[in-house]
């Protein structure tokens, strides 16, 4: 059976940008809110090459490099 589900108080600036993602999308409000809770609850299949290719691309040749960037993009915070 659907659940209801209903967000109160949300902040003028946010709304007004999820009008224009769903205008963007051709979708309501509505169908916006639903394509983004199924796209932040849907599991998706672990791609280790694409993992890969990331982290090659930061550099990192080893455990301790993939480390020392990490440290230091937390250290940026």
């Amino acid at each position: 059976m659907p659940v209801t589900l209903s967000i109160k108080s949300v902040p003028d600036d946010l709304a007004d940008t999820l009008r224009a993602r769903a205008r963007r999308n051709h979708r309501s409000i509505q169908g916006e809110l639903m394509a983004i809770l199924e796209e932040a609850v849907s599991e998706r299949p672990f791609q280790a090459r694409s993992l890969l290719a990331r982290v090659r691309a930061l550099g990192a040749r080893t455990p301790d490099e993939a480390a020392s960037l990490v440290r230091a993009a937390r250290d940026q915070r």
